[in-house]
């Protein structure tokens, strides 16, 4: 972890987010089946599937960007269903979509700044830039000159300004060079030290099993299998099947 950068704790604790029966709809097209699962104060848990298993949507779902969802989801003992898409995140959960969202006409430190705080335990732009190196000294430079792993570097680190201490990574490592998978990685570890709640669509398993607690499984809008990390490769066959890789 860089200098500076103080563990808030590095325990895992009670169920942060609760998501039950969770069935979800694009229009007339019906893409959850009955998600249940949740996830434990500082943990990092990833949602695992072959394309079109229902990861991106769930995550969509949990902060109402899809319109239509029956069953429960519950952040910190607040119900999401039913909730306006504007009010979810300032319950302190941040969302880094697969397209990266940043603002690329905008700077680096335009596109740290602009996001609201909304409550405290942030990090600084300096703790920032420890996080992330490749951005230091990048202030000035707009978003279309960064590299896409610099771009990712950005989506993510935008988001830890606010004070959000539940964070949804949707496939962050793709496309990207080996030497920057194993940069995020270091990053995601260091933030699970800061207490930070982590949820991550991954296609790569072997990149979440070096960062993750467990594993949810989804086929079809389905969680099929949760797989504790420390039993990934007992069940590796299992999950070979689940992927098809």
């Amino acid at each position: 972890m860089p200098d500076g950068m103080q563990s808030k704790t590095s325990q895992v604790g009670t169920a942060m987010l609760e998501v039950r029966d969770l069935h979800g709809f694009y229009g007339e097209s019906h893409v959850l089946h009955g998600v249940s699962l949740e996830v434990r104060q500082g943990e990092v848990v990833t949602l695992l599937g072959r394309n079109g298993a229902g990861k991106t949507s769930t995550m969509r779902a949990i902060m109402g960007i899809m319109a239509k969802r029956t069953g429960s989801i519950r952040f910190q003992g607040t119900e999401l269903i039913g909730m306006a898409p504007h009010r979810i995140p300032r319950l302190g959960i941040g969302y880094v979509p697969e397209e990266r969202g940043i603002f690329s006409s905008l700077s680096v430190d335009e596109n740290l700044t602009l996001p609201p705080v909304i409550k405290d335990g942030g990090m600084t732009v300096e703790q920032i830039y420890e996080l992330f190196p490749n951005l230091k000294g990048r202030g000035s430079t707009q978003g279309t000159r960064l590299s896409g792993g610099e771009q990712q570097m950005l989506a993510i680190a935008r988001i830890l300004r606010t004070g959000a201490n539940l964070i949804l990574l949707d496939e962050p490592t793709e496309g990207l060079a080996p030497v920057i998978i194993e940069q995020i990685g270091v990053a995601v570890r260091a933030l699970k030290q800061r207490g930070f709640t982590i949820v991550l669509v991954e296609q790569n398993f072997r990149f979440a099993a070096t960062i993750a607690d467990r594993h949810y499984v989804m086929e079809e809008g389905h969680v099929v299998d949760m797989i504790p990390n420390d039993q990934l490769h007992a069940n590796m066959d299992k999950l070979h099947t689940y992927l098809g890789v």
